[in-house]
């Protein structure tokens, strides 16, 4: 008697982060042998040196804006002098301590998520990881340069896979003329080894690394220059919300210099210069370069393989993260669709499902919802007022400031709004933007109403409580109202 045995689904997995994890865990719900290669950590560089280190920095500044802020609401802090009269105490930020508990947290989020692959029955092997053809995955040990970068050693194992998942990410863009030392000019990589809060701390590039990173260590209470190339920050931003986030920097005290362009970056001593194309030249204690980043795509033989390329080192992939090959998957910031980690995350899942033949929903890029945590934060879904404005989609556009909500009142909150986007004649939710306290959280009923095709009237139905901040989305969607 014989007995025939189905081979599973091998699937070979290149980095661990976000994609990589949920490429993972996806392919060991549907019972494929699964094997993740990852030389830094599980989480990647998202979890370990970006994402979660970054947002809890930016969660400290938070709470150290909310205690200067208390006074607008009644609330004084004071201490006794040795006279035994009230003393105004100053709120110190231990900023080693503070760097301490974000990578200890990083790294603890890292385990839990290494723990959680473990369980699901992922092989993990430690090491970096390179397509030998479409079906082989090369690992090789991990080594490390003198700047502790991550390299490729010298022993080497073969992982035969049906399906190979690429998520290497991406790294700091570096200038020429602006070399990072990680000691006063610092990528965002490099930031939670300060001991102190930088005096003057110059930004150089507005976007949204830079933005965040610009309010948070104002919050913190350094010096900030931020340097601009184009004629505001966040210039690929809703307009009216970058243009909140400006004048929010600038009332702060924040110096912000527009189609400012830096050409050289350089430490004299503990200070550091930063010359500008048009001569100008800004000192501060430290710099920090914002500069957009680099995909982690050479040298791990992809070219070799087949798999196309962009001109600036992206993968190209479809909606459900196919390459060119058609066994070859990519999720993250290596492919050529949005850097966001949710992006990543759904990018993994859905390589894996439609590999597998699992039902698969491929990815609508609209549907997208992204936030940028400065303060106030700034959420967006959807297409957008330029959009609308240059013919592109054909909507409706209302904005509510939220300093008319009541629970603004209540909560001393004075800029921000919500704005929505609403298909003309239907009245459709296509879009929307919200700047607020917590935007990334307020933004959900709008990403469900634009991936449901929900009406502007569908949305004011459903209650909100009162007073709430998530009451001006449905006074904005009621103002909307389609008359029938």
């Amino acid at each position: 008697m014989s007995y025939e045995f189905e081979r599973k689904h091998r699937i070979a997995i290149i980095g661990g982060g976000p994609g990589g994890y949920e490429a993972a865990l996806s392919g060991a719900q549907l019972g494929a042998e699964v094997t993740l290669v990852e030389g830094v950590g599980i989480g990647g560089a998202a979890v370990i040196t970006d994402v979660v280190p970054s947002k809890a920095l930016i969660a400290v500044a938070e709470a150290s804006n909310a205690l200067g802020d208390a006074a607008d609401l009644g609330v004084q802090f004071f201490t006794r002098g040795d006279s035994g009269r009230p003393v105004r105490p100053q709120v110190a930020v231990n900023l080693q301590a503070v760097n301490e508990r974000l990578v200890r947290l990083a790294r603890q989020q890292s385990e839990d998520m290494r723990a959680q692959l473990i369980r699901a029955g992922v092989r993990l092997v430690s090491g970096i990881g390179r397509l030998a053809d479409p079906s082989t995955v090369v690992v090789s040990t991990v080594g490390s340069t003198e700047d502790g970068r991550a390299v490729a050693g010298t022993d080497f194992d073969e992982i035969e896979a049906d399906t190979v998942v690429i998520s290497t990410g991406a790294r700091p863009r570096e200038l020429e003329t602006a070399r990072p030392d990680g000691e006063r000019i610092l990528t965002w990589t490099q930031l939670y080894t300060l001991r102190s809060v930088p005096e003057h701390l110059i930004v150089v590039g507005s976007g949204v690394t830079g933005a965040e990173f610009a309010s948070a260590y104002r919050a913190l209470g350094s010096e900030v220059t931020l340097v601009s190339s184009r004629d505001r920050v966040l210039p690929g931003e809703d307009a009216d919300a970058a243009g909140v986030i400006e004048d929010v920097f600038t009332r702060n005290g924040m110096r912000v210099l527009s189609k400012a362009r830096a050409q050289s970056v350089e430490r004299e001593g503990d200070v550091v210069v930063a010359t500008l194309t048009d001569g100008r030249r800004i000192e501060g204690t430290h710099c920090l370069l914002a500069v957009g980043s680099v995909p982690n795509t050479a040298g791990i033989g992809l070219a070799e393989a087949g798999v196309q390329l962009t001109e600036t080192g992206h993968i190209r992939v479809n909606r459900v993260a196919r390459t060119s090959i058609p066994s070859v998957y990519a999720a993250g910031d290596c492919s050529d669709f949005l850097p966001l980690a949710s992006v990543a995350s759904m990018q993994g899942r859905t390589a894996v499902f439609h590999a597998m033949g699992d039902a698969v929903t491929p990815i609508e890029i609209r549907n997208v919802t992204s936030n940028i945590f400065t303060q106030p934060e700034i959420a967006t879904v959807g297409w957008t007022q330029a959009q609308i404005e240059d013919g592109t989609a054909q909507g409706e556009i209302y904005k509510l400031p939220l300093a008319s909500n009541p629970r603004a009142k209540m909560m001393g909150i004075r800029d921000g709004f919500v704005k929505i986007f609403a298909r003309t004649g239907s009245g459709t939710v296509i879009g929307g933007v919200i700047v607020a306290p917590n935007a990334s959280e307020l933004v959900f009923p709008l990403a469900l109403a634009v991936e449901h095709r929900l009406t502007v009237d569908q949305v004011a139905r459903a209650f909100t409580v009162y007073p709430s901040l998530s009451g001006s989305i449905a006074d904005a969607a009621r103002a909307m109202h389609i008359v029938n």
